[in-house]
């Protein structure tokens, strides 16, 4: 008896193999929207971020004492931004530098100095800025990002405690040279006089550095970055495999030798043959 070749039939699609195919199309669809819906949520992080710069860099800056009154009534990230101001000396033997910290494409460290303040008490971490790699590498390399010595004004933002994330490094106990992150609460178990809960990113220095180095480490930019660009690719992605695979579905369905089992050429000859 001939088959009819005009039929459309799906039965290959309940095959073990077919159903695994469309699993894994399935789990790929859902992930494509969920990473469009993580950039999404990424720019309207950025977005708050971008205001909450804006807002805070028209705000008067802070002393030392000021900021240390603002994080203990508000928290560090309520007064993440704020401008600060503070004269006072470097303590230049408990300097360390933080690893893997790039700037302009360029890898290199982030230098990390202790700032005595001379108006208070207070003792505060200094992130004085990015040195290459090379420059931490040459053997005069750390008299020439060397703090100045004798009294200094630095002008810069407050900033929170970098906190270990997911599979981040743990740095050890003991005298580190080297640093992970800017871990406030780590560093300090290794400076002779405590600090404070926070630390400057350094904008500005009284008198500048001699040999223009460290560089100033840069706020964020002011945009919204590449996230909505990434969102919207994953949703065509997303999109396109969801309509793409169907139509690959019903092309195999109508394919003759698919639909039954039956490879093509036979099927021909099969036909051919028949009274």
């Amino acid at each position: 008896m001939a088959h009819d070749d005009g039929a459309v039939s799906y039965r290959f699609a309940l095959r073990p193999l077919w159903i695994l195919s469309h699993l894994f199309v399935l789990a790929c669809i859902v992930g494509m929207f969920r990473a469009g819906f993580w950039q999404l949520d990424r720019l309207h992080q950025r977005q708050e971020l971008n205001a909450t710069v804006a807002a805070r860099a028209t705000e008067p800056p802070l002393t030392l004492d000021g900021a240390a009154a603002l994080v203990d009534a508000v928290g560090v990230e309520g007064a993440d931004f704020r401008t600060v101001e503070a004269t006072g000396r470097y303590l230049s033997d408990e300097q360390v530098l933080v690893r893997n910290r790039s700037q302009n494409g360029s890898p290199g460290y982030w230098v990390l100095t202790p700032l005595a303040d001379d108006a208070s008490d207070h003792v505060v971490t200094v992130n004085r800025g990015w040195v290459p790699i090379e420059l931490v590498e040459r053997p005069d390399g750390a008299e020439l990002y060397a703090p100045p010595d004798g009294p200094v004004t630095v002008a810069g933002y407050v900033r929170a405690t970098e906190e270990r994330e997911g599979l981040g490094v743990e740095d050890p106990p003991g005298d580190l040279d080297t640093l992970s992150r800017v871990d406030v609460d780590r560093y300090d178990q290794q400076v002779d006089a405590e600090l404070d809960s926070y630390w400057i990113q350094l904008s500005l220095q009284a008198p500048e550095q001699a040999q223009r180095v460290p560089e100033a480490v840069p706020l964020p930019p002011p945009d919204d970055g590449p996230h909505l660009n990434y969102a919207g690719q994953w949703f065509i992605f997303g999109t396109l495999t969801a309509i793409v695979y169907p139509l690959l579905l019903r092309r195999r369905a109508h394919k003759p030798a698919e639909r039954h089992g039956v490879p093509e050429q036979v099927r021909d000859e099969t036909v051919g043959a028949a009274p």
